[in-house]
C-alpha cells in the first residue's frame, strides 16, 4: 500500500489522505475531519455537507482520473516510451504529475506512515462480514465489536434495493479492500462506517465466532467417523433428505456437528 497526503498548496491546507492498494489497484481517499463546504474540493463538497469524510472507491478513482493522462489517448504509446513505462499505470502517471490538475490547486505528497486520524477511522473498519439468510449482515469490526445490520434499514443507500431483490447479487457479498467497505458483485459498495453506525451490537467477538465454526463445522471424513459409516452411506442420507449439508462441494461436504450427532440418537 502507498500513502499520500492530498495538499492544497495555495491555501497551505491538508485536504486528506490518498491510499493506493497496488495488488487490487484500488484508490481510497480519507478526508480531514476539519473540512467544510468552503475549503473542501468541489468533487467532495456533497459528501462533506453530509458529514461524510470517507470517499467511496468510485469517486476516489474519478478524482485520480482527472489528474492523469487517459489510457485511451492517441499518442499514449510514445508517452509510455518517454517515461520508460512498459504498460499504462494509473499510479505512475499520478506520481509523475504529483497529483496536480489545471482545475484546482491540489497536489499529492508521499507519506511514510498512516496519519493518526486515518488509523482512528480504521478501527471501525471491517475484518469480516457474513451475509445471513434474513437479508441482514453479520459484521466483525477491527475494534472487536460485532454488529448485525438489517439491509432493509439501508434502502436509502444507492443500490441496496437492487441487492435485496436479487438473491444471487446478495449472496455475492464480499469484504472490500482493507475492510473499508463490503461489495456486492464488485459493483455496489456499502462503507464500513455506515455499517458500524447502523448495526445493532451483539455480545460476541470474532474469536468466539471462529471458535464456534472450528468446533461445530465438520467435513465428510469427520462425519463418517462420528457415524461410523462410509461416504456412500452419508451420501445416501443426503440424497434422501435425511441430512442437510451446510455447504456442498464435489470434493466433500461440510456439516454442522449437531446435525451429524443427531443421527446417532
Amino acid at each position: 500500500m502507498k500513502i499520500y497526503e492530498i495538499y492544497d498548496y495555495e491555501e497551505a491546507l491538508s485536504i486528506g489522505t490518498l491510499l493506493y492498494y497496488e495488488k487490487e489497484k484500488t484508490f481510497l481517499i480519507e478526508l480531514q475531519d476539519n473540512l467544510n463546504e468552503c475549503n473542501a474540493p468541489l468533487a467532495f463538497t456533497g459528501l462533506v455537507k453530509k458529514g461524510i469524510f470517507s470517499v467511496p472507491r468510485d469517486l476516489s478513482l474519478m478524482w485520480v482520473a482527472e489528474r492523469i493522462i487517459p489510457s485511451g489517448r492517441q499518442n499514449i504509446g510514445s508517452i509510455l516510451a518517454t517515461h520508460r513505462l512498459k504498460k499504462y499505470d494509473d499510479m505512475k502517471f499520478l506520481e509523475l504529475s504529483e497529483g496536480r490538475c489545471s482545475q484546482d490547486s491540489l497536489c499529492i505528497k508521499k507519506l511514510e506512515s498512516m496519519p493518526k486520524y486515518v488509523e482512528k477511522r480504521m478501527l471501525t473498519g471491517l475484518t469480516d462480514c457474513v451475509a445471513l439468510e434474513d437479508k441482514s449482515l453479520l459484521c466483525f469490526f477491527r475494534d472487536e465489536s460485532v454488529k448485525k445490520v438489517i439491509l432493509n434499514k439501508l434502502t436509502s443507500e444507492e443500490g441496496v434495493g437492487k441487492v435485496l431483490s436479487n438473491e444471487m447479487l446478495y449472496n455475492s457479498c464480499t469484504l472490500g479492500t482493507d475492510g473499508f467497505y463490503i461489495s456486492f458483485g464488485n459493483t455496489i459498495d456499502i462503507p464500513a462506517w455506515l455499517l458500524y453506525k447502523k448495526g445493532q451490537k451483539i455480545p460476541l467477538n470474532y474469536r468466539d465466532f471462529l471458535s464456534f465454526v472450528s468446533r461445530n463445522v465438520i467435513d465428510t471424513s469427520e462425519s463418517c467417523s462420528l457415524l461410523e459409516c462410509s461416504r456412500q452411506n452419508l451420501a445416501y442420507m443426503v440424497s434422501q433428505k435425511q441430512l442437510d449439508p451446510l455447504k456442498e462441494n464435489v470434493k466433500g461436504n461440510l456439516y454442522l456437528k449437531k446435525d451429524i450427532l443427531s443421527k446417532k440418537w
